[in-house]
């Protein structure tokens, strides 16, 4: 008798760069819980790596920026193919942009018997403000999950209890969520460090955005140094010249010659900037969902410095390993940078702290357990009562 086929897993992503930064680890549990993993998004430099893993690449000409009407139908369109062609048992949109335009294009395929998993990993400055325009973007949003929810299966999984109630309010039926935090840290490659010696050093690893409060946080160093600490800047990470919240290459090369302040640009191994810094920022201005870049600082040991924004503070708690300040207040960040570069003992209690944060419950392996099981879930039937009790 043959072996029943491998049921199948599509993970629908922007970029390839996102997926293997960021969801390798979900997609090994899968496969080695017997998914057969294909991974559909732009390719750029990413995909040889991807496909080493075992996982089939399928190219999408999209771009993370483009919101524009006429595309996104040319986009809907050509996954809805897609669907049809791949007949997925299950498909995974990460973000929004993939969970709003595959939430339609499901719909489109008619494909009655695949399940769907969306994940938002965190909603955006976009979506998570309070304005019209963001109150309309999360109708859209719903909009898309329901398409995508009359099938029998859909999962649609958050990073922080905040997007759950935003995403509920206001909504006579809002979908049920459950919360995964984060997209899990290799708790074995990032180990706890010493804290550096020489002058306090504090870092913010991210991509060079507006929206991750870059800006802020140069500013309120300047503050700092200027009121007569030595507080040292180290900021890795490229520009993402994709998105419109950039910052000029020109702007980040005036900063890096300022005294105090170094640029890296993208930084293959984080380990390096905090074997280097022995405070970690996010002056992020609001939008994450879990930010990889704390989870792997703090299981560095790090004392964290971040704003007060939902997805952070998942991991920044207040007087347990963080300080944290308001988004968008220069002001407030160089205080609370001032007071732990100037009280070495705070750091170290913070930093101390900072590891039975994330360990266990951020690590790659609880969170790759806890999507297998999900995935398992979508595909396990449901034993059916019998009418005669058993007997």
């Amino acid at each position: 008798m043959p072996d029943a086929p491998r049921p199948t897993l599509l993970f629908v992503v922007t970029e390839d760069w996102y997926f293997r930064s960021h969801r390798l680890p979900t997609a090994r549990a899968a496969r080695d819980a017997g998914f057969d993993v294909a991974v559909a998004c732009r390719v750029a430099k990413d995909g040889p790596a991807i496909a080493a893993e075992g996982f089939r690449v399928i190219p999408l000409p999209w771009r993370r920026g483009s919101f524009n009407p006429l595309s996104a139908l040319g986009d809907i369109r050509r996954l809805a193919r897609l669907y049809r062609r791949e007949r997925p048992t299950i498909i995974h949109h990460i973000a929004v942009k993939p969970t709003v335009l595959g939430g339609f294009a499901l719909f489109l395929a008619g494909l009655r018997d695949t399940r769907v998993v969306a994940t938002l990993a965190g909603l955006g400055l976009g979506l998570s403000g309070t304005g019209t325009k963001a109150a309309l973007g999360r109708v859209l949003l719903r909009l898309a999950l329901n398409a995508a929810g009359w099938r029998r299966g859909q999962a649609l999984v958050v990073q922080n209890s905040d997007d759950a109630a935003l995403l509920a309010a206001g909504w006579p039926r809002p979908p049920a969520s459950r919360l995964i935090r984060g997209s899990g840290v290799d708790l074995t490659h990032y180990e706890e460090l010493a804290e550096p010696l020489g002058p306090v050093t504090c870092a913010q690893v991210s991509r060079m955005l507006t929206l991750k409060g870059v800006e802020d946080l140069v500013a309120a160093v300047r503050l700092v140094r200027a009121q007569g600490t030595d507080l040292r800047l180290i900021l890795a990470g490229a520009p993402d010249t994709d998105s419109p919240a950039a910052i000029p290459q020109a702007t980040l090369d005036t900063w890096a010659a300022e005294p105090g302040i170094e640029w890296l640009g993208a930084v293959s191994d984080v380990r390096t900037v905090w074997a280097r810094a022995g405070i970690a920022v996010l002056a992020s201005r609001g939008g994450e969902g879990v930010p990889k870049s704390l989870l792997e600082a703090a299981a560095c040991g790090r004392a964290i410095v971040a704003t007060d924004v939902p997805g952070s503070r998942e991991v920044a708690v207040e007087g347990r390993n963080a300080l944290l300040a308001p988004p968008r207040d220069p002001v407030a960040l160089a205080a609370v940078l001032a007071r732990l570069a100037q009280d070495a003992a705070l750091r170290r209690r913070l930093g101390l702290a900072s590891r039975g944060v994330v360990d266990p419950e951020f690590g790659e392996a609880e969170v790759g357990r806890r999507m297998r099981d999900l995935y398992l879930g979508l595909v396990t039937p449901v034993p059916v009562p019998r009418r005669d009790g058993g007997r």
